[in-house]
């Protein structure tokens, strides 16, 4: 689908003369989304799940983690630590700004080049572009703000980093702008999964509302989404990890990265392979899922074993298998990565509905139409009460675990747990952590996490050489 981008140095003024180089520079914005054109850094997806899962508990080393694998996991990075490195993001960042500041001048060149075509593109970047930022933010806390473009990416600008609160705000503006602009549709089911719609928006700004605590406008944000009945959960069934997760592109898909034959992911090679980069968490099967069965459905939580993990061996399944019991070879290592599904909005708006008076049981009700799709058995049934905020945000957190389980999302959904309310779960994060680490290394690292600058990655070292106005993370200095 994405086999279009532009050539290298696409803010050449030869370059922006037609609509259809317009096209081509958006469509390369995503095609940058399943890998690094140039090949000169290591590709979204590993950044995105490395990011979201190293610091989580779900993951357990293999015969090829690396030692800055192990860093991370340990809570012991550094910033010589290339897993850290935010070139990646930055990258298709400046493929936005690049797009948003040049893609207007052809209004004047190109008279079939209409507002409604601008409308569209602008608010496709200015969303990916607030999606690129929200990674950064949740990842590193405060973070060089540029919104304008650099004439090629490895062009080194000396900017300081902005606090994450004006990022945030940004992000929020972006959104904001680029909502009634964006399509509802494109006219094809691939295209609606693959690029940025109206939903995609509502979705992200759901997201990042819940982040800064704001509930009533996540509540909104999923309401959207759930009012427009183009979405659905994919019912449970034999096909039901194939047509999800193997195939993509469903009914419960809002937003995703399309690899296909000739564009393959990267993690066959991490979870594939003899010499695997990670396995699961013997925690993963044992206490987050269980082996328990669903009285009514007389079968095991169909997020588990043979599509989260393969109990077998605790392989990494959700991107290995082509269905429940069958793994792909490395050619086919194309399954799709989600940025965002139904099942995300049901359970943003149950987070959000937790933290509102009164609200509770609806909450409630949102996460049990998950667990019944899933076929969750009564021994993942924590049972909070309704009208106890912490027992039903922990519920939905430990609910998030089960449905999301390696999909960048796990260290993301304990921190904004932790932080909220002025990080009234500190205690928490500190257990959490202390489960992961060493026996010897609990103590320093409890120590550690009451200092809210460790919960972010320091700045990669070839960014603070090279950008003299960047300032390290404090907790690293």
């Amino acid at each position: 689908m994405f086999d279009l981008k532009p050539n290298d140095g696409i803010i050449r003024n030869n370059f922006w003369q037609t609509k259809e180089q317009v096209q081509a520079a958006v469509i390369g914005c995503y095609a940058s989304l399943m890998g690094d054109p140039d090949n000169s850094s290591k590709d979204l997806d590993v950044t995105l799940f490395t990011w979201g899962e190293l610091r989580g508990d779900m993951l357990a080393p293999s015969l090829g983690t690396t030692n800055e694998d192990l860093e991370i996991m340990n809570m012991n990075t550094q910033s010589a630590n290339s897993i850290v490195d935010w070139s990646p993001v930055y990258k298709i960042i400046n493929l936005c700004n690049t797009v948003l500041a040049y893609a207007p001048t052809v209004m004047d060149k190109d008279q079939t080049f209409t507002q409604e075509m601008l409308n569209g593109y602008i608010s496709e970047m200015k969303t990916l572009r607030a999606l690129m930022y929200f990674y950064l933010v949740r990842s590193f806390g405060d973070v060089p703000l540029k919104l304008d473009p650099t004439s090629n990416d490895d062009q080194i600008v000396q900017l300081a980093k902005s606090p994450q609160s004006e990022v945030l705000a940004q992000i929020t503006k972006d959104l904001n702008e680029a909502e009634p602009l964006a399509v509802l549709t494109y006219g094809n089911k691939a295209t609606d999964k693959g690029r940025i719609t109206r939903y995609t928006v509502n979705a992200i700004q759901a997201d990042v509302d819940l982040w800064m605590e704001n509930y009533p406008a996540a509540v909104t944000a999923c309401d959207k989404i759930i009012n427009s009945k183009k979405f659905g959960l994919i019912a449970r069934s034999s096909a039901w990890f194939t047509n999800l997760y193997r195939n993509g592109n469903s009914n419960e898909s809002i937003f995703e990265i399309e690899f296909d034959q000739q564009k393959l992911n990267d993690f066959y090679s991490m979870f594939g392979v003899s010499s695997k980069r990670y396995i699961a968490s013997n925690k993963v099967m044992d206490d987050i899922y269980t082996t328990e069965i669903n009285d009514s459905t007389n079968a095991a939580d169909i997020r588990g074993d043979g599509s989260a993990v393969r109990a077998q061996d605790n392989i990494i399944w959700k991107y290995i298998g082509s269905n429940a019991t069958n793994m792909i070879g490395q050619s086919d290592s194309y399954t799709h990565w989600f940025f965002y599904r139904y099942a995300d909005v049901l359970m943003m708006k149950a987070e959000a509905l937790a933290q509102l008076p009164g609200r509770g049981q609806e909450a409630l009700d949102l996460v049990n139409v998950i667990r019944q799709r899933a076929g969750a058995p009564q021994a993942t049934n924590e049972n909070p009460d309704v009208n106890n905020v912490d027992e039903l945000s922990r519920f939905i957190l430990d609910e998030r675990a089960r449905e999301f389980a390696y999909e960048g999302k796990r260290w993301y959904d304990v921190l904004r747990y932790a932080k909220k309310n002025n990080y009234e779960n500190i205690s928490y994060l500190q257990d959490f952590v202390s489960s992961l680490v060493p026996a010897n290394s609990v103590q320093l690292v409890k120590e550690k996490i009451l200092d809210h600058n460790s919960h972010y990655f320091p700045i990669y070292i070839y960014e603070l050489q090279t950008n003299k106005q960047l300032i390290q993370n404090p907790f690293y200095q």
